[in-house]
C-alpha cells in the first residue's frame, strides 16, 4: 500500500508534514464543502475510469487529482488530506479503511452512502464523519474486498456473503434484492480471541460458572450456546472450546472459520456456496455427515439452524460425546423448541414425541448468553435437560442472572444466583474423575 509519505516524494508534493497520515477532525477545516466535492469529483473519475491498485494507474492519480485541484487555495494540510482521501481509494477500502484498521470497532454497517453505523464497546452509533459519493463508490468497494477471494457482486449475482482474508466475514446485497441501495455489513476479525479470564474480569460470569463450564466440557457433555445475534456465542464457544484436553482430535464446522482452537490435533472445515453453474455447493449438513467418518472425539459445529440439527443430535447419541454448538434462541426453552422445529422441517418422518425424546437424550446443558442494554455479554442462564413435563422438554436452571435495575449512566446492575438444586449432570462429572465441583454442590 502507498502511504501518504511515498505519493508526496513520487509526485513531488510539498506538505508541511511529510509524513502525516491523516487527518481526523475533518469538520476542522474551513473549506469542508470544497475538499468534499473536490474528493468526490476525483473519486467518480477513478470509478468511472476503472482505476485499480494495479497496472501503471499512478500517473492517471496524480494528474486526476492536480487537475481537480488545480487553481484552489488549499493548505499544505488540504491538500495532504486529499491525498490520503485518494490513497485509500485506490490501496485501501476507501471510507472504510481507518474503521477496518480500527480494533476498537467490532461491527461497520453501511446502509447507504451517507449512512454508516459501527458497533463500538457493544453499542451501535452512527458515523456521521465519513461517506461515500454515490451508490457506485459503494458497490466499488465491495467488489474490491471480494475481488481477491474470488467472489464477485451484480445484478445478476446480488448478494455475497464472505470471509475476508483476515477472517472477518462480510455480508453486501445491492438492488434488485435491497430496495434501497447497496447494504454491506462487515463483522470485524477478533485477533485476540477471549478466554474465560476475560470473561471473568467483564462480569460476564462469575468464577462458580466458569468452573462449573469448564468441569462440563472436560466431563465430554454435550453443550448447546443460545442467544441473540451480536450476543457473544462464538466467542463464548471458543472459550468453552479451550477446556476440551490437547490430545483430543476436534472437528469444527463452520459457515465462516472463526473458531481459533489452541489444541494441536484440530480439523477445521467451511462450508461452500454454489459456483456461477448453481453447483458445488457444501453445506453445514455436508459437512457434519463427513465429520462421522474422520473419527473426531469432539465435534464443534459453529452454529446449527438448519436440517444439520437432526444430524448433530444423531451425533451426540452415538458416542460422539462433549459435542458443542450455537443457535440462535431467546432462552435455553426457546433453543430445544426450535431444535424440534429444526428436525420437523427438515422432512424427517419422526414422530414429535420421538423427536423430543432425541434431544432430551442427547443435550445435557443450555447456556444462554445475552448482551445486555448497556452494551454488555453476560450469561445469563446455565440450565440442564431433565426430563419431560407435560410432553414438552424441561430445564432445570443451576446459575443466572437477574437484572435489578440500571444506574443513571445506563449501566444495567443485577446478581447472579446459584440456585438450591444439584444437577443430575453432577454425577457425570464426578464418574469422569473431576472433583473440582465440590464446593458447589457438595460431596
Amino acid at each position: 500500500m502507498k502511504t501518504l509519505k511515498k505519493f508526496t516524494e513520487e509526485f513531488d508534493i510539498k506538505v508541511e508534514n511529510p509524513n502525516l497520515q491523516e487527518v481526523k477532525d475533518y469538520d476542522a477545516f474551513p473549506n469542508k464543502s470544497l475538499l468534499e466535492e473536490l474528493r468526490n469529483k476525483i473519486i467518480q473519475n477513478l470509478i468511472d475510469h476503472n482505476i485499480t491498485s494495479t497496472g501503471t494507474m499512478d500517473e492517471f492519480v496524480k494528474t486526476e487529482i492536480d487537475k481537480t485541484i488545480e487553481g484552489y487555495d488549499l493548505s499544505n494540510v488540504e491538500r495532504s488530506y486529499i491525498y490520503n482521501l485518494i490513497d485509500n481509494e485506490i490501496s485501501g477500502y476507501g471510507p472504510l479503511t481507518e474503521l477496518l484498521d480500527d480494533k476498537q470497532i467490532t461491527e461497520i454497517m453501511v446502509n447507504g452512502k451517507s449512512e454508516i453505523y459501527i458497533e463500538l464497546d457493544g453499542h451501535v452509533v452512527r458515523d456521521e464523519s465519513i461517506s461515500f459519493i454515490n451508490d457506485d463508490h459503494i458497490i466499488r468497494t465491495i467488489q474490491r474486498m471480494i475481488q481477491p477471494l474470488g467472489r464477485t457482486i451484480d445484478t445478476s449475482n446480488p448478494m455475497v456473503d464472505a470471509r475476508l482474508e483476515d477472517g472477518s466475514r462480510l455480508n453486501a446485497v445491492i438492488p434488485p434484492l435491497s430496495l434501497k441501495g447497496p447494504v454491506l455489513t462487515i463483522r470485524k476479525f477478533k485477533e485476540e480471541l477471549a478466554n474465560i479470564d476475560d470473561f471473568l474480569r467483564s462480569g460476564a460470569l462469575t468464577p462458580y460458572m466458569a468452573r462449573f463450564l469448564e468441569a462440563c466440557v472436560q466431563a465430554k457433555l454435550n453443550i448447546i450456546i443460545c442467544g441473540g445475534t451480536g450476543g457473544g456465542k462464538t466467542t463464548l464457544l471458543n472459550v468453552l472450546s479451550s477446556f476440551i484436553g490437547k490430545q483430543e482430535r476436534i472437528i469444527t464446522i463452520e459457515d465462516a472459520a472463526e473458531l481459533k482452537l489452541e489444541q494441536e490435533h484440530v480439523i477445521s472445515l467451511e462450508t461452500r456456496l454454489t459456483n456461477y453453474e448453481g453447483e458445488g455447493e457444501v453445506t453445514i449438513r455436508d459437512l457434519v455427515l463427513n465429520s462421522l467418518r474422520m473419527r473426531p472425539d469432539r465435534i464443534i459445529v459453529g452454529e446449527v439452524r438448519g436440517k444439520e440439527a437432526f444430524d448433530m443430535l444423531q451425533a451426540m447419541n452415538t458416542g460422539h460425546n462433549g459435542s458443542l454448538t450455537t443457535m440462535h434462541a431467546n432462552s435455553p426453552s426457546d433453543a430445544l423448541n426450535r431444535l424440534e422445529t429444526m428436525i420437523l422441517m427438515a422432512g424427517m418422518e419422526i414422530p414429535v414425541k420421538a423427536i423430543r425424546e432425541y434431544i432430551e437424550n442427547a443435550i445435557d446443558i443450555v447456556v444462554h448468553i445475552q448482551r445486555l442494554s448497556d452494551g454488555k455479554r453476560k450469561i445469563t442462564s446455565i440450565c440442564e435437560v431433565t426430563g419431560f413435563e407435560k410432553d414438552t422438554i424441561s430445564v432445570k436452571e443451576i446459575f443466572s442472572f437477574t437484572q435489578t435495575g440500571l444506574l443513571d449512566n445506563g449501566e444495567v446492575i443485577g446478581e447472579f444466583l446459584l440456585h438450591d438444586y444439584v444437577p443430575k449432570v453432577y454425577d457425570k462429572i464426578v464418574s469422569r474423575g473431576i472433583d473440582t465441583l465440590k464446593d458447589i454442590f457438595g460431596s
